[in-house]
């Protein structure tokens, strides 16, 4: 397998935690209202911006539960996207755990077509998925393989999930779909009490080349409007869990094992489809 996905040490939430904070206090900005408002537009434009090198973020959706912002991305024709939103009436052990489950999720998001896991990580608990979807029409389904891997930090109370597009030998281009290969997402959860209580603020980070050759205003309404409805369906799929005790794997209860060893603590997922399990070992899951 090539890529992979960096390693969430403390920097990263550091990091994530300094974002958190940040875009809470943008959101404030825009919680103002007449000539108050409008004077922050700007300075909040302004103000999350990562670099001089970087390009300034642009709002491009302003909703009750959630903002949008897009950038374009230096040397492509491509946006990266960034979203900080807030729920009231879930909890953040309920929202993250259907992120994860990837059972769950075939149930409630009706655009997957597959979504299996290839490889786990027993050590790390990172995971490689195989996800296939359905894109708007004329185009073709999408199909992602990507490395995941989570992180819950309770001294610090952050919940963080990031993902990466990677090669792997057991999940071959199939002609039927387009495979995307250049994919990148870090979501990062604060709750505002604990994880078993209502309420939480979460930052989504994203971008993806989905090798359309549609331009580039047509890709960024369908990233624009796809993304808060998949947001709105995770959040109605993690309020259905909640009230009718739906049973979701607990991704924060089952923490990866603490043994160093790297021969054993790597396992292939058993499918019928996997025709390809015996040209390659476990052990090239190589995850950095």
């Amino acid at each position: 397998m090539t890529g992979g996905v960096p390693r969430i040490d403390q920097s990263i939430k550091i990091g994530s935690a300094e974002e958190m904070k940040h875009m809470e206090e943008v959101s404030r900005l825009f919680h103002g209202s007449g000539g108050e408002h409008q004077k922050l537009v700007s300075k909040a434009h302004v103000d999350i911006t990562a670099t001089r090198e970087e390009h300034p973020w642009e709002m491009v959706m302003d909703k009750k539960h959630f903002k949008l912002w897009r950038r374009p991305i230096q040397g492509t024709h491509l946006y990266q996207y960034r979203v900080f939103g807030t729920y009231t009436d879930v909890t953040p052990r309920q929202f993250f755990n259907v992120q994860l489950d990837t059972e769950y999720r075939k149930k409630w998001d009706s655009l997957v077509i597959k979504l299996d896991v290839i490889e786990r990580d027993l050590s790390t608990g990172s995971e490689v998925v195989h996800w296939v979807t359905h894109f708007p029409y004329p185009m073709y389904s999408r199909d992602y393989v990507y490395v995941r891997r989570y992180n819950v930090d309770q001294e610090n109370n952050l919940m963080v999930l990031v993902s990466r597009a990677v090669d792997h030998p057991g999940v071959p281009e199939d002609p039927e779909f387009v495979r995307v290969r250049t994919y990148e997402s870090q979501m990062v959860i604060r709750p505002h009490k604990t994880f078993d209580e209502n309420g939480f603020d979460y930052l989504l980070t994203y971008s993806d080349n989905p090798q359309t050759v549609f331009p580039r205003y047509c890709v960024s309404w369908m990233v624009s409007s796809g993304m808060p409805d998949f947001l709105e369906k995770l959040h109605t799929a993690a309020l259905k869990a909640k009230r009718m005790e739906i049973e979701v794997r607990d991704y924060i209860s089952a923490k990866p094992m603490e043994s160093g060893s790297s021969g054993e603590g790597k396992a292939s997922m058993p499918g019928a489809e996997h025709k390809n399990e015996d040209t390659h070992s476990p052990a090239q899951l190589e995850y950095a």
